[in-house]
C-alpha cells in the first residue's frame, strides 16, 4: 500500500515533529511534508501552543514558488489535521483551500474535538486520505497527549537514579552527586519535556531542591532554544499535613507551583504565598498520603505529562498503584553499601505473578553512567 517515497516523507515528518518536544505543550508535536511529482516543496511542524501548526508552516514553503504550489500535492502528516476553530483555524480547511490531492496521515487524532472529524472533511472534499502510515512511531511523539485525550489522564513518568547496588544515598544521607555531569544535564531535557514535575514533602524539606529546568544546564537543547522560549514545568508539591513554608528554596523561582494537602494551610502562612503559588486540598489515601488517583485525575485536566522525581516511598506508590507508564533510571556505576538508602519502597511481593512488569525500551551510556528507559505499565 505504501511506497518508498511515503515511508521517506512520513519518516521526515515525525523527524520534523520531534522538533517541537520542548515548545509544543500542551498541544502535541505534529510534522507535516508536502510533496509534488516526487519533489519536496514544503514542511513545518508545529512551534508552540497558539502558534501556525505544522501544516500552515509547511503550505507557507509550499507556496513560496508560485509554479509549484501545493495544488495537486500530497501532505504528510503525522497526526490528523484538525477540523475546529481554536486559537487557530482548521489544518483540514487550509489544506482543502490549497487544494491539495492527497493526504497521508499517520495517526487519527484522539481528541473529541477531531477524533476522525478532520479526515471526513478532506473526504467530503474530495480529497484521497490514507491513514496509518508509520502509526506507532507518530503515537511515540505524544505518548502524554494520546494518553489523556483517552483516558483523562497524563502520562507518569517515574525517574530515579542510583548505584549498581540499588541505592541512592550513603547511609548518612549524603547523596551528591551518584551521577555525572552528563546525567543531570539529561535530567534537565527530561524535565523540560514535561508539564509536571510532582515531588513529596520530605523531598523538600530533606533537600531543599528549586525542582525548576535550568537553562544553563540544558547542553546542547540550549543551543537551540532561548530562556524565554523554555516552559517550565508546574512543580507539585505532596504536602499531606500542610507542612511548608515559603522560606525554601521552592518558593524564590517565579514560575507556578502547586501545593497539594489533606487539610488546608493556616491562614497567616497562605497569606505570605507569591502570586504563582496555587493550593488544592485533595483526600487522603489509607496511610494518610495525597490520594494518587485524584491527584492524576486533577493533572489530566491541564497536564499530558507529569515527571515523579521523589523520594523512596513516593515513587514506591507510584508504580505499586498501577500509575506509572515509564522509568527512567540512571545507574552510575558505584556501590555505596548495603547500608546505603534504597532506590525504591515497594510492597513485599510472595507471588511473583503479583511482581510489577517490566519491559526495557531502551538503554544507552550518558557519560560515565547508563539511562535505562522502561515501560512499567502492567
Amino acid at each position: 500500500m505504501w511506497s518508498i517515497e511515503d515511508i521517506e516523507m512520513m519518516s521526515r515528518a515525525i523527524k520534523l515533529a520531534r522538533e517541537g518536544v520542548y515548545t509544543t505543550r500542551p498541544n502535541p508535536c505534529v510534522g507535516c511534508v508536502i510533496t509534488k511529482d516526487g519533489q519536496l516543496i514544503g514542511e513545518g511542524f508545529h512551534i508552540k501552543a497558539g502558534g501556525p501548526h505544522a501544516e500552515v508552516h509547511a503550505l507557507a514553503m509550499a507556496n513560496i514558488d508560485a509554479d509549484l504550489g501545493a495544488k495537486g500535492g500530497t501532505a504528510y502528516v503525522t497526526l490528523e489535521p484538525c477540523s475546529h476553530y481554536g486559537r487557530t483555524p482548521p489544518c483540514a480547511e487550509a489544506l482543502i483551500k490549497n487544494q491539495v490531492a492527497r493526504v497521508v496521515v499517520a495517526v487519527e487524532d484522539p481528541n473529541p474535538q477531531v477524533s476522525g472529524r478532520g479526515i471526513a472533511m478532506l473526504r467530503e472534499a474530495g480529497i484521497q486520505v490514507d491513514v496509518g502510515l508509520l502509526k506507532d512511531e507518530a503515537k511515540q511523539i505524544n505518548p502524554g497527549f494520546m494518553k489523556r485525550m483517552e483516558t483523562g489522564l497524563p502520562w507518569v513518568t517515574v525517574k530515579l537514579a542510583s548505584s549498581l547496588d540499588g541505592k541512592t544515598a550513603l547511609s548518612n544521607g549524603v547523596s551528591k552527586w551518584i551521577t555525572g555531569p552528563d546525567a543531570r544535564r539529561d535530567v534537565q531535557r527530561l524535565r523540560a519535556r514535561h508539564c509536571a514535575l510532582v515531588t513529596g514533602v520530605e523531598t523538600v524539606l530533606a533537600d531543599n531542591p528549586s525542582l525548576n529546568v535550568r537553562h544553563s544546564e540544558l547542553g546542547y537543547v540550549a543551543d537551540k532554544l532561548s530562556v524565554t522560549e523554555l516552559h517550565q514545568p508546574l512543580r507539585v508539591v505532596l504536602d499531606s499535613r500542610a507542612r511548608l513554608t515559603t522560606n525554601l528554596m521552592l518558593f524564590s523561582i517565579e514560575s507556578p507551583i502547586l501545593l497539594v494537602s489533606c487539610v488546608d494551610y493556616p491562614d497567616g502562612e497562605k497569606a505570605k504565598w507569591p502570586a504563582y503559588v496555587s493550593h488544592i486540598t485533595l483526600s487522603a489515601d489509607e496511610t494518610g498520603r495525597v490520594s494518587l488517583s485524584e491527584l492524576f485525575k486533577y493533572l489530566g485536566k491541564c497536564c499530558n505529562s507529569v515527571l515523579i522525581e521523589a523520594g523512596a516511598t513516593l515513587a514506591g506508590s507510584v508504580i505499586a498503584q498501577g500509575h506509572g507508564d515509564e522509568l527512567v533510571l540512571y545507574q552510575a556505576m558505584k556501590i555505596l553499601g548495603s547500608s546505603g538508602r534504597n532506590l525504591i519502597t515497594l510492597p513485599d511481593y510472595d507471588v511473583m505473578s503479583a511482581v510489577p512488569i517490566i519491559k526495557l525500551i531502551d538503554e544507552r551510556k550518558i557519560g560515565a553512567d547508563t539511562r535505562l528507559i522502561l515501560d512499567i505499565r502492567s
